[in-house]
């Protein structure tokens, strides 16, 4: 196979592919890219048995044919040639040549047989949503999936699919994240699927904040997004996740409302003089007034105090500030509401219009 491109035009398809592409693989295959060349079109794949990730762009092919080339040496290699640099890629049998200008690679090539296919069994829906709305609910939530828990359901996000919207859910079991976006599908009723971790991070670097739509799939073990250059496919996990309904508080007896900016400044304050273990901060409520403190091992203190919002019984509350900060770096809203029954239960953090997204943060013994 024989095909010419500029620099320009493969770069970007190139760097989506090869981010699915593990640095180190027990399989040398999949250390690889397929390279499909045909009718002036070049399909780049990459996978980790769990990932896969095609892309599509217009080339010159003068001789078209399938084969494998390592991903990480021949994105290297192109990363690192000029702005507008002319690339010819040739390979023949065992041996791949990257040729431009002066410059000339050689790289091993596998035969493009050995290229494991990912299995996609059972599509059950499908659908489609604007790129920007899906990366909103994914930014939204997914710092709050669980990372290497023995849980393994938790180390993944919930994608709950309706007729006409898209809900995500993740949850480490001291918090939960949930956000929607309005979408279109084929579902006759809520088909809830677990993304892995490693999936939900790809998504996110790929999906771009435009109105352009992509299109979705979901089957018995696969989701699969696409839009016109890309596809990308992802195992789901082989799990049930908690009823996160449950947790979400349904009734409290103390609001909250403090103006957004200010509240997390002052968190982000305050934690500077947290602790490294417990990173534990305390929520004193005053009438018209709220104050955030933490202290440390060594005695340190940090306190302030913050206009806001409040009527209710004096109270004082623990919450893990990190898990506070990320949820209030994560709305857009001016004001933020916290809404609060008593010191042994979930605070609900959410802005004060009550659009999605919303957080749940389990409390902290003080």
């Amino acid at each position: 196979m024989e095909f010419q491109t500029k620099r320009s035009a493969l770069l970007k398809p190139l760097q989506a592919v090869v981010g699915v592409v593990e640095k180190r693989q027990t399989l040398p295959i999949l250390g690889n890219l397929l390279l499909s060349a045909q009718s002036d079109t070049l399909q780049l794949t990459g996978t980790d048995l769990e990932l896969e990730m095609q892309s599509t762009l217009t080339v010159t092919v003068n001789k078209p044919g399938t084969s494998t080339i390592p991903a990480r040496k021949f994105f290297d290699i192109c990363r690192s040639l000029p702005e507008d640099a002319e690339i010819q890629v040739s390979i023949d049998g065992d041996k791949g040549v990257v040729r431009s200008g002066r410059s000339r690679f050689t790289l091993q090539s596998l035969p493009a047989a050995d290229f494991p296919a990912m299995d996609r069994k059972g599509e059950k829906l499908s659908g489609r949503i604007e790129q920007q709305a899906l990366k909103f609910a994914l930014d939204r939530t997914a710092m709050a999936m669980a990372q290497q828990d023995v849980r393994y359901y938790l180390n993944g996000l919930l994608l709950e699919c309706h007729p006409e919207r898209i809900r995500c859910v993740a949850t480490d079991g001291h918090r939960l994240a949930l956000a929607e976006a309005d979408a279109a599908s084929n579902a006759a009723q809520p088909l809830q699927v677990i993304v892995p971790r490693k999936g939900v991070l790809e998504l996110q670097r790929l999906l771009e904040n435009n109105d352009e739509e992509v299109q979705f799939a979901i089957g018995d073990n696969f989701l699969r997004v696409s839009r016109s250059d890309l596809v990308f496919t992802s195992k789901l996990v082989d799990g049930r996740f908690p009823d996160y309904e449950r947790v979400i508080p349904r009734t409290h007896d103390q609001q909250l409302v403090v103006e957004r900016e200010a509240l997390r400044g002052a968190l982000q304050r305050v934690a500077i003089l947290s602790s490294e273990k417990f990173r534990a901060a305390r929520l004193h409520l005053l009438p018209d007034q709220l104050c955030v403190s933490a202290h440390n091992v060594e005695q340190e203190e940090a306190e302030e105090y913050l206009a806001a919002q409040y009527q209710g019984a004096e109270m004082e509350i623990g919450f893990n500030i990190h898990y506070l900060i990320d949820a209030v770096n994560s709305l857009s809203d001016t004001m933020v509401q916290i809404l609060l029954k008593d010191p042994s239960s979930s605070g609900l953090v959410r802005a004060l219009d009550k659009e999605q997204p919303l957080y749940v943060v389990m409390p902290m013994r003080l």
